[in-house]
């Protein structure tokens, strides 16, 4: 019987090299906008907090997103 080990990726240079690294760079960048930054603010604010200012979450949503987007 043989095994393979496929849970290691091959060491060295693939074509998928530089796109990973892409990627990687183009998450980042999304990662440390505004938005992301006030959409995490959003996140650790618990709906009771929110309740008691008389917003629902998906409201704050549409409001963060609204200067980018048409929703």
């Amino acid at each position: 019987m043989t095994l393979a080990d496929i849970t290691h990726a091959p060491t060295g240079f693939s074509l998928a090299t530089p796109f990973r690294a892409i990627g990687r760079f183009l998450v980042r960048i999304a990662e440390s906008s505004d938005l992301m930054r006030q959409v995490e603010k959003l996140n650790r604010t618990s709906d009771e907090e929110l309740a008691a200012r008389g917003v629902t979450r998906s409201d704050m949503v549409r409001e963060i997103f609204s200067s980018r987007y048409y929703l």
